[in-house]
């Protein structure tokens, strides 16, 4: 390979980010980390000596659009031979050295959990210039991954703090459990020193993450802390203004953890309740080991303690062996609960899954024309939801402009609701009140006041 021309300058590392929030907050790890070691944080690949692509394995068609990067980035290492090309995260973990073959300009393959061995695996690219792969899990006794607390932030005032990761629940279509590993969770105390640490630098937001994060649970002796007495402890730190956490797990879903929506000041009032299925002999093949009236009783609980909650949720059409009437109980949960939103997904088959091996695979064409139906409705819904809140005033926590109006800020409600207004750049970063005007169904427009 060859060598810097200027050896002083620091070698420049971009991050290509596919998939959830704990990707993007697992990308903010690998900048704080490759920044501590004498990398810096560029804007494009075009300046890069390193790229890395931190990948996402839920589904096939980000699968597709990874390797479709590859092959765009092996152009410019065409151009710059000592260009590093890397795959981390869970589609790396899932194909692990397969990737070489599958993409050849890669020179680094690396796991979530091997995040931590970044910088020793570039340098010896570098002196050996041989590929790199490391996918191994850590191990519970061994969470290095989890102790890197990022200080590279998409927002100034938003940031996230993983406090577990990985799943024990096996649903038999996801993928997490062999790409994540088994749950494993941080101390409490290191958590609350992140969240106080991230307010004294100026964050109002805390988002708490983990792949089934309402599974937390961390014991040391006779003490044991569960996400609910996790919640109420932050509450207080000076200069939090909102505390979310995702992504849940119906079951964990225990009357202490609903009391929180209605008793923690700063707890925001919005919950994202994954449902995946109306149909409880799909739910039953799924193994999410909960049925739908459970899942209503979840609903109304939330509803009883916290009546301005807003739900949303994940949705999953044509699993295997899902039938029309299967469908039909699908709408039919979609109608009684009203939700906010909804993230809705055609069933894609993942590799190692029992689902995925299951014979009776819905057609494509089915699959398409029930996502369209329930997509269709869901819009309806969330906009008369929104046209509910026409003259409302609501707090919004300011994130800095809008992205269809350079003209006009753009924020959060507690509710997670984007709002629109005209006002001063002086005001990111603040909680101002906001009355809306007009509803649309994805966003809403409001008045300053």
């Amino acid at each position: 390979m060859q060598e810097d021309k200027n050896p002083t300058e620091k070698p420049g590392v971009y991050v290509h980010t596919f998939g959830c929030q704990m990707n993007v907050h697992d990308s903010q790890k690998i900048l704080t980390l490759l920044s501590e070691k004498g990398y810096q944080a560029v804007e494009t690949p075009e300046e890069a000596k390193v790229i890395l692509l931190n990948t996402c394995s839920v589904r096939e068609k980000p699968e597709q659009k990874v390797l479709s990067a590859v092959g765009r980035y092996r152009e410019l290492k065409e151009q710059s031979p000592d260009l590093i090309i890397g795959v981390g995260g869970c589609f790396a973990r899932q194909e692990g050295e397969d990737l070489l073959r599958r993409a050849p300009a890669l020179d680094l393959v690396f796991g979530p959990d091997n995040i931590p061995e970044l910088p020793k695996m570039l340098q010896t690219i570098r002196d050996e210039h041989q590929p790199q792969v490391e996918t191994d899990f850590d191990t519970p006794t061994d969470v290095r991954f989890l102790d890197i607390a990022p200080q590279v932030l998409d927002s100034k005032f938003s940031a996230m703090v993983t406090i577990m990761k990985g799943c024990d629940k096996y649903c038999s279509f996801c993928i997490v459990p062999y790409v994540r590993g088994r749950e494993r969770y941080r101390d409490p105390a290191e958590i609350q020193e992140e969240v106080r640490r991230m307010c004294t630098q100026g964050v109002r937001e805390i988002m708490l993450l983990g792949q089934s994060v309402t599974s937390y649970k961390w014991k040391e002796g006779a003490d044991v802390w569960d996400l609910a007495r996790l919640i109420r402890s932050l509450d207080g730190v000076e200069g939090l203004k909102r505390l979310r956490f995702t992504s849940p797990y119906p079951r964990d879903f225990h009357p202490e953890l609903i009391d929180c929506f209605a008793e923690v000041p700063i707890l925001c009032n919005h919950v994202h309740l994954p449902f995946q299925s109306g149909s409880d002999r799909i739910l039953y093949r799924m193994n999410r080991r909960h049925t739908r009236d459970q899942y209503f009783g979840w609903v109304e609980a939330l509803r009883a303690r916290c009546p301005s909650i807003a739900i949303t949720a994940d949705v999953i059409v044509g699993f295997p062996g899902e039938e029309e009437q299967d469908f039909e109980q699908t709408m039919d949960l979609v109608e009684r609960v009203r939700f906010d939103n909804l993230f809705a997904y055609k069933y894609s088959p993942r590799p190692k899954t029992p689902a995925a091996r299951n014979t009776q695979q819905v057609s494509e064409e089915d699959k398409q024309r029930r996502l369209a139906i329930l997509l269709e409705r869901q819009l309806q819904i969330s906009l008369e939801r929104h046209q509910a809140l026409n003259g409302q005033t609501l707090e919004v926590l300011v994130e800095g402009s809008s992205r269809r109006n350079a003209d006009r800020l753009s924020g959060r409600t507690t509710t997670n609701k984007i709002v629109n207004f005209v006002g001063p750049d002086s005001l990111i970063g603040e909680i101002v009140p906001v009355r809306i005007a007009e509803a649309h169904a994805t966003a809403l427009w409001g008045e300053l006041l």
